[in-house]
């Protein structure tokens, strides 16, 4: 199957469980016939620590000797802005609780597994399991924002509670109950409140029974005779919040499949928007996820967990984009709070959301970054003395002030986070109207007004120089991690001036920025052949490190090309040739494919998907894991492999188009269908060896020149000639077909 996935067993681990989502709440479900349980997340539940009034350091008064004791060669002297702070994480994100039905009649031991089946429709977000004549049906409503949980099962006895203890749970939380029988079934409360507080989450459930009777027992309900439950859940979170009576007025309480015919047309039409599917998958197709996992080199597994990472993904996306998690965890003690880590992560994950067709991702990321730009010029305003605005490297969704100073993670001196998390925004706008609309704008000219006040310093030759400046998570060999002319921060400062002058040139600033973006130093290159990670003199590199930082200019911004600036190219990928895997984090090896497929390199494709297929980096569930032996539940893998697929096939510019510029040898035939181009089209894509088709359907006018990896050749083009730009017009469809190559060049 491509849509979907499936086990032979009941989930035994929580990262096991099978997930659905609408962007709000999530559900993990195990599919456990004797004890089905569901756990239930939201985006909002993020426990206070105290970091929420945490403000950022008011540093400006300091900048200017920072400043002078960088460019004057000291290379410790950013250890000190901001020296004696505490390290303050955000708000850890944490899951709420879980629903339970607790069988009577359980299965015996022998017979747990025989004929059982557990399995997620991608197309509906529908989560089933079954064993003989018990069935569970889970999926969370896009249409109605609630939990609903479907249980049939002919003479079903259970107890039906709400139970808060998970892992990591902690002991001082302040629990309150609420069981109310209601005609046709009853209602259930939790009331959770954080220690230390006033603050609480409460999570409502509606049960309704089909048959039998339904009492009051322990913290719940005792159902007996029953032939079917429903169950619908929501949760609020807030101080103390409205009363149970109206949480429980606003769910709806309905027949399962009323609800389920709701939910489905809008989760369908969204995911149904594009799909790949490879050939030669020999019959692997309809294998369990957990047995496809221990075939790496299948086809039938890149395909599935493509499918799975657009699910997850959409899924995982409304209120805000993925944190870490996406929207899911088991446990209270989330790896690094379960946050939106900003500098690298939340941007991969949510890089194949203009390209399959997901704008769902997109505005939950809008979302994020419109609802912080207070907190963004505090930033500037604290630490730099700014206008405009500075992005944090971490956030909860709630503040978005900077706060995480350490020695070795100085992240509130990083100035390029602006630029990278609105790059996604202005890819959206390329893919649909083709321009920003007023609130992108404003915001990009925000960007711009800072590096007009921060660029003020100059090199010894008279180029402006970006001090103090900070390539996440690295530092340079012989000096510390805050120094001077991170090549991230440079390529962030130039796009974000000239990008803002392109689509404000009447500002009164615009004619400035452009001048300001031409006098920034150029790429370095260093002794080593390789594009620097820090364009300072007698900085030296530290390429064993699992962030790409300083390729910014290559993916995503697109300024390194093989087709305009081939030197600098040349250079950027020694600069990855050199690059090592540190510690083997996904994201890092994923980072380097998508790099890698800008370079026109498909073995260096191929080998960093090869070392996330066979790192043992996903679940059962097929949520990934940040380091391999499925080491701390994360969502990255999951969600950016399905980009660094794309990238293989298919890239675009407002002015270009690439068709199967790195494509692995290991799947020489295939189809990608619905993907969306930054010039207006949508494409679909087929190949088989050397020969290939696509089919181009145009919303606008554009003028695209066309490149072709150097297996292929446009058929209709002269050999050793390149071919003539496209000439696309709105609402007429283009095929182009391709050919081996015969010549090589780009």
């Amino acid at each position: 199957m491509i849509d979907g996935t499936w086990e032979p067993g009941p989930a035994v681990r929580w990262e096991d469980a099978f997930l659905s989502g609408n962007g709000r709440h999530g559900a993990m479900v195990y599919g456990d016939p004797a004890d089905d349980r569901v756990i239930v997340n939201h985006h909002a539940l993020v426990r206070p620590n105290g970091s929420e009034r945490v403000r950022p350091p008011e540093l400006a008064d300091r900048l200017g000797r920072l400043q002078d004791a960088l460019l004057a060669g000291e290379v410790t002297a950013a250890e000190e802005f901001g020296a004696g702070r505490p390290l303050v994480w955000v708000q850890p994100f944490h899951p709420g609780f879980q629903t339970r039905i607790r069988r009577d009649r359980a299965p015996h031991e022998d017979e747990e597994t025989a004929g059982y089946r557990r399995e997620v429709d991608f197309g509906t977000g529908e989560v089933s399991a079954s064993y003989g004549a018990w069935r569970s049906r889970v999926f969370v409503s896009r249409a109605d924002d609630v939990i609903v949980q479907h249980v049939t099962d002919p003479g079903l006895d259970a107890d039906v509670w709400l139970d808060h203890l998970l892992p990591g749970a902690p002991a001082r939380l302040a629990v309150g109950r609420s069981t109310v029988l209601a005609p046709g079934g009853a209602r259930l409360a939790l009331r959770v409140g954080y220690p230390g507080g006033e603050q609480a989450y409460t999570g409502v459930t509606v049960v309704r029974v089909d048959g039998g009777t339904v009492s009051v027992a322990g913290d719940g309900v005792r159902v007996e005779g029953a032939r079917a439950l429903t169950l619908t859940t929501r949760v609020h979170r807030g101080a103390g919040g409205p009363g149970f009576g109206t949480l429980w007025s606003g769910l709806p309480d309905e027949e399962y499949a009323a609800l389920l015919a709701r939910h489905r047309p809008p989760h369908r039409a969204a995911y149904g928007r594009a799909s790949l599917t490879l050939r030669d998958t020999a019959g692997e197709r309809e294998l369990p996820g957990s047995e496809l996992l221990r075939r790496p080199e299948s086809p039938a597994l890149l395909e599935r967990l493509f499918a799975a990472g657009r699910y997850h993904l959409l899924s995982a996306s409304g209120s805000l984009p993925p944190r870490l998690t996406g929207v899911w965890t088991g446990d209270w003690d989330t790896a690094w709070s379960g946050a939106f880590t900003t500098n690298a992560n939340l941007n991969l994950q949510i890089s194949s959301a203009a390209a399959t067709a997901l704008p769902e991702v997109t505005e939950a990321h809008a979302a994020l970054v419109y609802g912080q730009l207070d907190h963004w010029r505090d930033n500037a305003r604290a630490i730099f003395g700014a206008r405009g605005i500075v992005a944090p490297s971490h956030t909860d969704g709630e503040s978005g002030h900077t706060r995480h100073f350490q020695r070795a993670y100085p992240l509130h001196l990083w100035t390029a986070g602006a630029d990278w998390l609105l790059q996604p925004l202005v890819e959206h706008a390329e893919v649909t109207s083709g321009t920003p609309d007023r609130r992108l704008t404003g915001a990009l000219v925000e960007v711009a007004l800072f590096y007009e006040d921060f660029l003020t310093r100059e090199d010894p030759d008279g180029r402006v120089a970006v001090v103090p400046s900070y390539s996440p998570e690295n530092r340079p060999a012989n000096a510390s991690w805050g120094t001077v002319n991170a090549t991230m921060d440079i390529a962030a400062a130039r796009h974000a001036l000239t990008t803002a002058a392109a689509h404000a040139p009447d500002h009164p600033s615009a004619t400035h920025w452009r001048a300001l973006a031409a006098r920034l130093p150029g790429p370095l290159v260093n002794e080593d052949g390789a594009l620097a990670e820090w364009a300072w003199p007698g900085l030296e590199e530290t390429y064993d490190h699992r962030h790409l930082s300083h390729l910014y200019p290559v993916w995503p911004l697109d300024e390194i090309n093989p087709y305009d600036t081939p030197g600098e190219a040349a250079a950027a990928h020694r600069a990855l040739e050199l690059r090592g895997a540190e510690n083997d984090s996904a994201h890092g090896h994923l980072h380097h494919a998508l790099i890698a497929a800008r370079l026109r390199d498909p073995a260096r494709v191929a080998r960093a998907l090869e070392a996330v297929l066979g790192g043992d980096f996903f679940h059962d569930s097929l949520m990934s894991a940040h380091y391999p032996s499925r080491d701390v539940y994360n969502a990255d893998a999951a969600h950016t492999l399905p980009s660094a697929v794309v990238e293989s096939l298919v890239q675009s510019t407002p002015g270009r188009l690439v068709l199967l510029p790195a494509l692995p040898a290991r799947y020489p035939s295939g189809e990608l269908r619905g993907v969306r181009t930054r010039f207006g089209a949508a494409l679909d894509l087929s190949w088989s060896g050397t020969e290939a088709t696509a089919v181009l359907r145009p919303t606008r006018d554009a003028r695209v020149d066309l490149r072709t990896g150097d297996a292929f050749a446009l058929t209709e083009t002269r050999p050793g000639r390149p071919p003539a730009p496209l000439e696309l017009t709105a609402g007429v469809d283009r095929v182009l077909t391709l050919g081996p190559r015969r010549h090589t060049g780009p």
